[in-house]
Protein backbone atom coordinates (compact mmCIF):
# COMPACT_ATOMS: atom_id res chain seq x y z
CA UNK A 1 0.00 0.00 0.00
CA UNK A 2 1.69 3.47 -0.92
CA UNK A 3 1.77 5.91 1.51
CA UNK A 4 -0.87 8.87 2.33
CA UNK A 5 -0.64 12.61 3.11
CA UNK A 6 -3.17 13.50 5.76
CA UNK A 7 -4.31 16.60 7.05
CA UNK A 8 -5.74 17.98 10.16
CA UNK A 9 -9.05 17.78 8.92
CA UNK A 10 -8.44 13.75 7.73
CA UNK A 11 -6.32 12.69 11.00
CA UNK A 12 -9.75 12.23 13.39
CA UNK A 13 -11.28 9.74 10.63
CA UNK A 14 -8.17 8.01 10.00
CA UNK A 15 -7.24 7.30 13.27
CA UNK A 16 -11.15 5.89 14.12
CA UNK A 17 -11.39 4.03 10.35
CA UNK A 18 -8.43 2.32 10.88
CA UNK A 19 -6.81 -0.50 13.29
CA UNK A 20 -3.38 0.54 13.12
CA UNK A 21 -2.04 3.94 11.42
CA UNK A 22 1.35 4.60 11.17
CA UNK A 23 2.37 8.25 10.50
CA UNK A 24 5.35 10.01 9.53
CA UNK A 25 5.54 13.18 10.83
CA UNK A 26 8.71 14.74 7.91
CA UNK A 27 9.41 18.55 6.06
CA UNK A 28 10.68 18.88 2.45
CA UNK A 29 13.61 20.59 3.61
CA UNK A 30 14.53 17.36 5.55
CA UNK A 31 17.61 15.49 4.87
CA UNK A 32 16.87 12.83 7.20
CA UNK A 33 13.03 12.31 6.57
CA UNK A 34 14.35 12.23 2.64
CA UNK A 35 16.18 9.20 3.32
CA UNK A 36 13.75 7.74 4.97
CA UNK A 37 10.85 8.13 2.56
CA UNK A 38 11.70 5.17 0.63
CA UNK A 39 12.21 2.68 3.44
CA UNK A 40 8.55 3.85 4.41
CA UNK A 41 7.07 3.37 1.19
CA UNK A 42 9.10 -0.42 0.79
CA UNK A 43 8.12 -1.38 4.58
CA UNK A 44 4.22 0.08 3.51
CA UNK A 45 4.18 -2.19 0.24
CA UNK A 46 4.47 -5.35 2.43
CA UNK A 47 1.91 -4.55 5.12
CA UNK A 48 -1.55 -3.55 3.37
CA UNK A 49 -3.65 -4.01 6.44
CA UNK A 50 -1.97 -0.90 7.91
CA UNK A 51 -2.01 2.47 6.64
CA UNK A 52 1.14 4.61 6.30
CA UNK A 53 0.25 8.17 6.23
CA UNK A 54 2.52 11.46 6.25
CA UNK A 55 2.33 14.50 8.18
CA UNK A 56 4.45 17.60 6.28
CA UNK A 57 4.77 19.63 9.32
CA UNK A 58 5.26 22.68 7.46
CA UNK A 59 1.91 22.35 5.73
CA UNK A 60 0.43 20.96 8.90
CA UNK A 61 1.35 23.40 11.77
CA UNK A 62 -1.84 22.48 13.90
CA UNK A 63 -1.11 18.49 13.84
CA UNK A 64 2.42 19.13 14.79
CA UNK A 65 2.25 21.31 17.28
CA UNK A 66 -0.75 18.62 19.10
CA UNK A 67 1.73 16.51 18.91
CA UNK A 68 4.52 17.87 20.09
CA UNK A 69 6.17 17.38 17.31
CA UNK A 70 10.25 19.16 17.93
CA UNK A 71 12.12 16.79 15.70
CA UNK A 72 11.69 15.20 12.08
CA UNK A 73 11.47 12.47 11.17
CA UNK A 74 8.71 11.76 13.95
CA UNK A 75 6.99 8.29 13.65
CA UNK A 76 4.02 7.58 15.60
CA UNK A 77 1.89 4.37 14.97
CA UNK A 78 -2.04 4.24 16.97
CA UNK A 79 -3.67 1.09 17.12
CA UNK A 80 -7.22 1.20 18.16
CA UNK A 81 -7.12 4.85 18.47
CA UNK A 82 -4.16 4.71 20.86
CA UNK A 83 -0.83 5.54 20.70
CA UNK A 84 1.69 2.87 20.85
CA UNK A 85 5.15 4.59 19.49
CA UNK A 86 6.83 7.42 19.20
CA UNK A 87 9.83 8.47 18.61
CA UNK A 88 11.94 11.10 17.03
CA UNK A 89 14.78 9.98 14.31
CA UNK A 90 15.38 7.78 11.41
CA UNK A 91 14.64 3.80 11.67
CA UNK A 92 16.15 1.45 9.51
CA UNK A 93 13.51 -1.36 7.55
CA UNK A 94 14.72 -3.88 10.09
CA UNK A 95 14.23 -1.58 12.97
CA UNK A 96 10.29 -0.60 11.39
CA UNK A 97 9.51 -3.82 10.43
CA UNK A 98 10.15 -5.14 14.54
CA UNK A 99 8.17 -2.05 15.61
CA UNK A 100 5.72 -3.16 13.65
CA UNK A 101 5.79 -6.78 14.74
CA UNK A 102 5.70 -5.81 18.49
CA UNK A 103 2.47 -3.41 18.03
CA UNK A 104 0.43 -6.21 16.22
CA UNK A 105 1.61 -8.18 19.11
CA UNK A 106 0.34 -5.91 21.81
CA UNK A 107 -2.40 -7.09 24.22
CA UNK A 108 -5.11 -4.35 23.35
CA UNK A 109 -7.74 -5.23 26.32
CA UNK A 110 -4.52 -4.77 28.62
CA UNK A 111 -3.95 -1.31 27.40
CA UNK A 112 -7.41 -0.40 27.64
CA UNK A 113 -7.01 -1.65 31.76
CA UNK A 114 -3.85 0.41 31.93
CA UNK A 115 -6.11 3.87 30.60
CA UNK A 116 -9.10 3.28 33.24
CA UNK A 117 -6.38 2.62 35.76
CA UNK A 118 -4.80 5.59 35.42
CA UNK A 119 -8.00 7.86 34.80
CA UNK A 120 -9.45 6.35 37.91
CA UNK A 121 -6.42 7.60 39.98
CA UNK A 122 -6.36 11.27 38.55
Amino acid sequence: MATENVTAAEFNELISDNEIVIIDFWAPWCGPCRSFAPIYEKVSDKHTDIVFAKVNTEEEEELSNHFQIRSIPTLMIFREQVVLFAQPGMLSEGQLEEVIGKVREVDMAKVYEEIANQERSE
